[in-house]
């Protein structure tokens, strides 16, 4: 199960959702404290900024960024749940969790996958940048970037829902 939030929603999602591993996307010297017991070995702290493209003294996503996240998802998929967080919930864990969605579910279509995290999430606006180098990565020659391209801006809101992403229910998207 991958549960995402924003961080002002981190307290009472981590006490309904009680997520073996925890993974804050957030500004670097962002100070993220967890108010639950979370072994160090499974709380991932990933600094950079929310833009969709490099600009001076702003820290751009990297493919060293995406490499740690789809790593520590892996290890969090194997062991239990994951919590996904950033600032506002709209865009770099929005991001993260297609990207995870995409990476365990190698065979479901691209943009069924946006289209339900949409479902799930109106406001839902991926960082594009965090979803070109995934794409990459994961070598989906294109397909997770058009199909946020083409999810275009969530809803305007000051910051994102808490929800859920379960495996077994996508499985309909397969």
């Amino acid at each position: 199960m991958l549960h995402v939030c924003p961080l002002s929603k981190l307290e009472d999602t981590l006490t309904k959702a009680s997520p073996s591993h925890v993974l804050s996307l957030v500004s670097p010297g962002t100070e993220v404290i967890l108010p639950t017991e979370i072994k160090p070995a499974h709380h991932l702290v990933l600094e950079f900024n929310d833009i969709a493209e490099p600009r001076e003294g702003l820290l751009a996503p990297n493919r060293a960024h995406v490499e740690q996240l789809l790593e520590f998802s892996c290890g969090a998929a194997r062991e239990g749940c994951l919590l996904v967080h950033c600032w506002a919930g709209v865009s770099r864990s929005t991001a993260a969790a297609y990207i995870i969605t995409c990476a365990t579910m190698p065979d479901t279509d691209e943009r069924a996958l946006a289209q339900h995290l949409r479902k799930v999430s109106p406001v839902a606006t991926p960082n594009p940048l965090l979803i070109s180098l995934a794409d990459t990565l994961l070598q989906r020659n294109g397909r997770m970037i058009q199909s946020i391209i083409e999810l275009g801006r969530g809803a305007e809101t000051f910051e994102g829902n808490q929800f859920s992403l379960d495996p077994a229910a996508l499985v309909e998207l397969v």
